[in-house]
């Protein structure tokens, strides 16, 4: 990596957090009370390495493969790694394994093995519910109405900590669009939580409706082309 891809990475990265901010300010949020999740996906170990020693700890990966080479580069750093990618039911073992949360978890049968090979010794795996907000029919994520049908069932599934729900919104222009399925989502969760499930997590916002979300609500946005530019499937 040279100095000028290094110095446009920590820019951009430091951006990101100034939006963050600017965004709890204008919502009257609490100040850092929106976690930045890095989407590292088809980001390189040595890209992760650098905003980890700027105190980046929180990574996003979808491709799983992709994913282990950089865990297993990556182990003495303090990462903390998050699967937000489409779960394939022979990959659930090494996710169970190697990460802390789970994003997009829509299948009741998904996170049944989730639970089952979660390794003895590790504390709970974090799980957000997906859901899709949008109705988009090519979209992951549980409808509402079978959210509230299957809800108590994952909540009964040992090995696992239902922290919350997730997102991925069809694109939207204009501020009234984009704040619409981000309020769905918010009104779900406060629908479902309760005393023993209190889902204090909800992932959603991306880099052009972080702000969007954080007016709605968002504990973590899952950032990537802002801080790391366009992605680059060719690696």
């Amino acid at each position: 990596m040279t100095d000028q891809t290094r110095n446009r990475l920590q820019q951009r990265y430091q951006l990101v957090l100034k939006r963050i901010h600017q965004a709890e300010t204008t919502a009257e949020r609490t100040p850092d009370s929106v976690r930045l999740l890095a989407v590292s996906k088809t980001r390189s170990a040595e890209e992760i390495a650098l905003l980890a020693g700027l105190g980046q700890t929180r990574f996003g990966e979808s491709y799983l493969q992709e994913a282990l080479v950089k865990i297993d580069q990556l182990g003495d750093k303090g990462v903390e790694w998050h699967f937000i990618g489409r779960i394939q039911s022979n990959k659930t073992r090494p996710i169970a394994e190697k990460f802390a949360w789970v994003h997009s978890v829509a299948s009741l049968k998904h996170a049944t093995r989730l639970s089952q090979q979660r390794p003895p010794g590790l504390p709970p795996l974090n799980i957000c519910l997906q859901v899709n907000t949008s109705g988009e029919s090519s979209k992951d994520g549980l409808s509402e109405v079978a959210l509230r049908e299957q809800f108590k069932a994952y909540t009964a599934l040992p090995n696992l900590s239902i922290r919350g729900l997730m997102t991925i919104p069809a694109p939207a222009a204009g501020n009234a669009a984009q704040h619409a399925p981000l309020m769905r989502l918010r009104l779900l969760r406060d629908e479902l939580k309760s005393a023993q499930i209190p889902l204090d997590t909800l992932s959603m916002g991306m880099s052009d409706d972080l702000e969007a979300a954080i007016e709605e609500g968002a504990t973590i946005v899952r950032i990537g082309t802002a801080i790391f530019g366009p992605r680059q499937y060719n690696q």
